[in-house]
């Protein structure tokens, strides 16, 4: 099996301040350095020429699955990530490995000008492992966009599900938007949670952000009115527009049993008077 010479590599040693600089002019024009620091850039190309020539010691430049590449894998995945972090996509990350190409060519070029065919096997060794590379950057690089992703939507779903405190033993979740399995279960565990801190008695869960009631919804509602229950605490519904009502007797969802309001202020008077407190104005 064909693989990068020691005479490639060692060419490779003895270029490495004009590869680098070469190669990072190439990354400049393409746009591939946009949101990173120069410096930083110029320091990851240097080290990735390097751990290139490490890993091709002793005729390794294919199985890049091999222990010869671990430290040349690792630095891409670091890299594929801070990448993502900085908003890059991943034709802007791939393009690091990608652009390298053209300077090693015309290295290539100079050092075999006298072997046209030891030129074109070599030529296609590097294109072979820079592929390789540039594509395991590529899949390292959506999996740590998912991973952003992901997180990004949990945050999300948390900012969307705050619980506030009403009165003295009086909690409130408004819900804003469509309400999903990820969705209830964020909703459950944050209101549990606030009932055990706050030692509350009466929960308030308001719909009027949600624009329309289905059997999933009611089902998720009731779920969670269910663990309400089982936590000591009661729990009202607010927010049931004239809309939402005729969906709920249209699809004969069962919601006996819970306590229903059309307004939050409604919710609220109803959760006083079953702590026994009233609210009068001031004469």
């Amino acid at each position: 099996m064909a693989a990068l010479q020691q005479r490639t590599l060692d060419a490779l040693n003895k270029a490495h301040g004009e590869l680098r600089s070469q190669w990072f002019r190439d990354l400049e024009a393409s746009g591939a350095t946009r949101n990173l620091k120069d410096d930083d850039v110029r320091q990851q190309a240097g080290e990735f020429l390097t751990l290139i020539v490490n890993g091709s010691q002793n005729g390794d430049s294919r199985n890049l699955g091999s222990s010869n590449w671990d430290a040349a894998r690792q630095f891409l995945e670091k890299l594929s990530h801070s990448r993502a972090m900085a908003g890059q996509d991943s034709q802007q990350t791939a393009g690091f490995i990608f652009s390298l190409k053209s300077p090693l060519f015309t290295l290539l070029q100079r050092e075999y000008e006298d072997s046209p065919a030891t030129l074109a096997e070599q030529l296609w060794e590097v294109s072979e492992l820079l592929d390789g590379l540039g594509m395991h950057t590529i899949r390292t690089f959506q999996k740590s966009r998912e991973a952003v992703i992901k997180r990004q939507q949990e945050e999300l779903l948390e900012l969307s599900t705050p619980v506030v405190k009403l009165w003295e033993g009086v909690l409130a979740l408004p819900m804003i938007g469509t309400l999903d399995s990820q969705r209830t279960q964020v909703v459950m565990e944050s209101l549990l949670q606030r009932i055990v801190d706050t030692g509350s008695e009466i929960a308030i869960i308001d719909i009027t952000g949600v624009p329309t009631v289905d059997t999933l919804v009611a089902q998720h509602l009731l779920k969670t009115v269910t663990a309400i229950r089982l936590m000591g605490a009661d729990c009202i519904i607010s927010g049931v527009r004239p809309q939402i009502a005729q969906t709920i007797v249209h699809l004969g969802l069962d919601l006996q049993g819970v306590v229903t309001k059309a307004n939050l202020a409604d919710a609220l008077a109803l959760a006083l008077r079953r702590l026994g407190m009233t609210v009068s104005k001031a004469v």
